[in-house]
């Protein structure tokens, strides 16, 4: 049985799917974006998106019963290889150093036109 996460603590779903999706103990996110779930706002500069969204999934993960620690595999989207080191900084410091597996690929365009977006598969 699938159990359906949604937080207003993480941007909302911008379409027909679903924020986060638990089942069999563990949990699959949508990608998610740079967005400041209050406000609406995006921050400028690839390291302060890369933070954004990595406080963004880490909300989700709460609310789904997991968390940063529980990540076994992240797929980074990111619209400029050239910021690969800062968002790589930024990426770090959600980690314990326990890092999970992770892809990382440059995309033509993102929603929003973001810089970055995340998806991650954790434990619950």
């Amino acid at each position: 049985m699938k159990n359906i996460i949604s937080t207003d603590k993480a941007p909302a779903a911008i379409g027909p799917y679903s924020q986060a999706v638990e089942v069999n103990g563990m949990v699959y996110t949508s990608g998610v974006i740079p967005v400041v779930p209050e406000s609406g706002a995006i921050p400028d500069g690839s390291a302060a998106q890369a933070r954004q969204a990595l406080e963004n999934l880490s909300n989700l993960l709460t609310a789904a019963g997991s968390g940063m620690d529980k990540v076994v595999k992240t797929t980074v989207f990111i619209k400029e290889m050239n910021d690969f080191g800062a968002i790589n900084e930024v990426y770090q410091e959600f980690f314990d150093g326990a890092y999970p597996a992770r892809s990382c690929v440059e995309v033509a365009r993102l929603p929003k036109d973001v810089m970055i977006e995340i998806e991650a598969v954790a434990e619950k």
